[in-house]
């Protein structure tokens, strides 16, 4: 029997559908297929909660749902007692820069700190509490000062780089608490998260701090935190990464081999089992992997450790090695997928049903003959003019499916086309802004020459 649904669930997920966007909640409702890829990151989760690390680099086309396969995984960890945290990369947003851009992407990170009770984000000041409220009580239980005992409690930090920093941050931030000095314990807090840009704020904050979190440093804090939420309690931290092909997409060649040389250090760390309790997920495209000129597989180290297993052909497939390559849903995957999406709009209920099954494959029928094989190989634009299908019976009781259906435009996905163009599939590789981004449909010869970097800037397929 059908489990009822949450009004608050089906509503964000109805929502975030309808915006072509992927629900944070409730996607256990409308999860299909895949279940081979969601048992490997299950496995790597599980490892992570052992002490141990995992890195993994999820790769598929644009629209194939990469974005749902990640934040799933996400819960997953959530439920399995690890601290979440995740960012999408973007120009401001990089593994690796002088200019910030870095620092940028681990305060995202850092604010979007979700734990299984604080699933939607912000969760950083609860993990601090955690171990402080714990280090306190075990020091009214021995007897003992509470600022020696968090001393000793966070010592195995501070044999990691900059780890007598944060040591002295959280000593800081207990002291505060006990004191109720509000505005210390915010200063703290900030340092964390990376939100002090100069060294003379955060000192004349906090005063106990030589340094503060920079580009540099980015990867060895995560390292750090990973550290820290195991003293707190928690079983890890799994770092998820999405749109990493935004460092395929920068201009210079320079910034793309320091970013890739990040990710080889990340990857080396992880593999080797130097950071103990650290899982990484990075989502791509195929493009952002294996283009030999601006992708990880022009870094030649990176090739060759992320090189699939060459007898992994004709249909088999491996799953232990570090890349997991998305396979397209399939039209009985997508047929699943849109009975999942009525039964969220019933509430779980199969007498509310707004269309039968008749509908459904009406409905994908209809999607083939416009815009083929698409429709349920890169699905956004397909279930999202799904919903608004339900969305208009939901909304208009009178109204037939059979009489909407020939109306119901469908088509390829544009952001795929565009964002495929950006990468070089089909129109101007190098044709791109100093942030990394392509502009909008300019003329080819605009920019010829312009990527100093790319010879091939002006070619064209």
């Amino acid at each position: 029997m059908t489990q009822p649904i949450k009004s608050k669930d089906r509503d964000a997920i109805i929502q975030a559908l309808n915006a072509g966007v992927v629900p944070r909640l409730g996607l256990r409702h409308i999860q299909v297929g895949r279940a081979r890829e969601v048992a490997a990151l299950v496995s790597d989760v599980e490892r992570v909660s052992d002490a141990g690390s995992a890195f993994r680099v999820v790769v598929g086309e644009y629209g194939a749902g990469k974005t749902f396969f990640l934040n799933l995984v996400r819960l997953v960890a959530l439920e399995k007692g690890l601290v979440v945290v995740h960012a999408d990369l973007a120009p401001d947003r990089r593994l690796h820069a002088s200019g910030g851009q870095a620092r940028s992407l681990y305060a995202e990170l850092m604010r979007s700190m979700a734990t299984r009770t604080r699933p939607e984000g912000g969760a950083l000041a609860s993990v601090v509490e955690r171990f402080v409220g714990k280090a306190h009580d075990d020091a009214v239980r021995q007897g003992r000062a509470t600022p020696d005992l968090i001393r000793e409690k966070l010592a195995p930090l501070e044999e990691l780089v900059s780890g007598y920093d944060v040591s002295a941050v959280i000593t800081e931030y207990a002291r505060a608490s006990d004191a109720g000095d509000d505005a210390r314990k915010l200063a703290a807090l900030r340092w964390l998260r990376g939100e002090w840009s100069t060294r003379t704020d955060a000192r004349a904050a906090l005063g106990v701090v030589r340094t503060i979190i920079d580009d540099a440093g980015v990867y060895d804090h995560l390292k750090l935190m990973a550290a820290f939420v195991r003293l707190a309690g928690y079983k890890g931290m799994l770092v998820v990464l999405d749109e990493m092909v935004n460092l395929y997409k920068l201009q210079s060649a320079q910034a793309r081999a320091a970013n890739y040389e990040q990710i080889l250090r990340i990857l080396n760390d992880v593999l080797q089992g130097s950071a103990a309790g650290l899982g990484v997920v990075m989502g791509g495209t195929p493009e952002f992997l294996m283009d030999t000129r601006r992708g990880l597989y022009s870094y030649a180290a990176l090739q060759s450790r992320l090189a699939e297993n060459s007898f992994a052909r004709s249909g088999l497939v491996d799953l232990s090695g570090p890349v997991i390559r998305l396979q397209s849903l399939t039209p009985e995957d997508l047929y699943v997928l849109l009975a999942n999406i009525r039964t969220v709009f019933a509430g779980g209920d199969p007498a509310r049903h707004l269309v039968p099954d008749d509908a459904l494959t009406a409905f994908m029928h209809h999607c083939s003959t416009r815009i083929g094989d698409a429709y349920f190989r890169t699905p956004r634009n397909t279930v999202k003019a799904f919903v608004n299908l339900l969305s208009v019976l939901e909304q208009n009781p009178g109204s037939r499916w059979t009489d909407l259906l020939d109306e119901m435009p469908v088509v390829v996905d544009e952001t795929a086309a565009q964002d495929a163009a950006a990468d070089g599939s089909s129109i101007d590789v190098g044709n791109q802004d100093p942030d990394g981004l392509s502009p909008d449909r300019k003329p080819a010869d605009a920019t010829a020459g312009s990527d100093a970097d790319d010879d091939l800037a002006s070619f064209r397929l």
